[in-house]
C-alpha cells in the first residue's frame, strides 16, 4: 500500500494583495514642458500619451501601466517630498540618455534655473529633475516582480516619530498590508508597488499640493472613515475622491500631507491601456515592427 501524498503547505497571507491595488501615477506642476520632456521621455524613457492632454497645458508620460502627471499651470513648480522609484530596462542606456538630455537641457534653455543631475551606483541611478524632484532608478529584478518598465514605489520624508501612525493609518483605514520597522512605514501596494514613508530628522519644506494617484477595491469603507472625519477634501465625482492628511487612527493626530487621489475599480479610466514605445530604436537603429516597448510591467 502506497504512503499517503504529504499535502503542500502554502501561506497564504503571503498573496493577499490588499485594498490598494494599483499606484498610477504622480502628479507635480512644471513651468517648462521642454524640460519635462528632456527628462521624463529622452532622460528616463517615458512616452508621452498620444491620446490625452497633447497641448501646452499638460502631458502625460506612460511608464508601463504607470504615468507621471507634469501640469504646466504657470504657478510654482511643485517637488515631491520623497524619491520616486521606477524600474527601467537597462540602466546603461539610461546613463547615455541622461547624458544627451543634460546636453539638450543646456542648449534649448540656459537661462533657466535647472537642478538637473544624475549619479550612477552600482544597482540604481539616482537623478534630480530640473526643478528638484528626486527619482531612482533600477534595474529588473526579482525585488520588483517581473516589471520592467514602471513606477513601483514612492518614498516618502516623514518627521520622526510618525512610521508606525502611519502604518496603522493604512493598515486600518485603507486595508492595505503595512508595517513599520526601523523608523520606516512599508505599505504593499497591488503585486509589485509600495508606498514607503522614511523618518528624518531634516527639516521638510511645506506641502506644495503634488499628489499621487491610487485605485483601491473597497472604494466606500476608507471614504466613510474620513468623512466621519472631516478629512475628505475633494468629492470629485461618482468614482473618486481625495484625502490629504494621513493621521493616527488611534489619537487623530495628523502625521504627513500628501493628497491622495483614490478612484474605484469602476472609475472610467482603470486598466486603461497605455502606449509605450520602444526607447531604444532611434532612426538609425529602427528595425520594423519593434517600435513598441515588449517587455513587462
Amino acid at each position: 500500500m502506497n504512503a499517503p501524498e504529504k499535502v503542500r503547505q502554502y501561506d497564504r497571507d503571503a498573496h493577499v494583495v490588499g485594498n490598494i491595488v494599483h499606484l498610477e501615477h504622480f502628479n507635480v506642476v512644471v513651468d517648462d514642458q521642454r524640460l519635462a520632456t528632456l527628462f521624463y521621455v529622452t532622460g528616463i524613457g517615458g512616452t508621452r500619451d498620444p491620446y490625452l492632454f497633447t497641448g501646452l497645458e499638460n502631458m502625460w508620460v506612460n511608464f508601463g501601466r504607470t504615468q507621471c502627471h507634469l501640469p504646466s499651470r504657470g504657478s510654482k513648480p511643485e517637488v515631491v517630498r520623497g524619491t520616486i522609484g521606477f524600474v527601467v530596462p537597462s540602466l546603461d542606456d539610461l546613463v547615455k540618455r541622461f547624458e544627451h538630455a543634460g546636453r539638450e537641457m543646456k542648449r534649448v534653455a540656459p537661462e533657466l534655473p535647472n537642478r538637473f543631475s544624475f549619479r550612477r551606483q552600482e544597482d540604481f541611478v539616482e537623478a534630480t529633475c530640473p526643478w528638484g524632484n528626486r527619482v531612482r532608478c533600477h534595474a529588473p529584478s526579482p525585488e520588483f516582480g517581473n516589471t520592467e518598465l514602471g513606477i513601483v514605489y514612492v518614498d516618502f520624508d516623514v518627521p520622526q516619530g510618525t512610521a508606525d501612525g502611519i502604518a496603522r493609518f493604512y493598515r486600518e483605514v485603507m486595508k492595505a498590508p503595512a508595517k513599520a520597522q526601523s523608523a520606516r512605514a512599508a505599505v504593499d501596494i497591488g503585486r509589485n508597488q509600495h508606498l514607503y514613508f522614511t523618518e528624518t530628522s531634516r527639516p521638510l519644506p511645506e506641502y506644495d499640493a503634488h499628489h499621487i494617484q491610487v485605485y483601491i477595491a473597497d472604494f466606500g469603507s476608507p471614504y466613510h472613515w474620513l468623512k466621519e472625519r472631516n478629512l475628505i477634501t475633494m468629492e470629485t465625482d461618482a468614482d473618486e475622491w481625495r484625502f490629504q492628511w494621513i493621521v493616527d487612527p488611534r489619537d487623530g493626530r495628523k502625521l504627513f500631507q500628501i493628497e491622495h487621489e483614490v478612484r474605484s475599480m469602476r472609475h472610467r479610466l482603470f486598466n486603461r491601456p497605455l502606449v509605450n514605445r520602444n526607447h531604444g530604436i532611434t532612426n538609425m537603429t529602427y528595425a520594423s515592427g519593434f517600435d513598441a516597448f515588449r517587455g513587462t510591467y
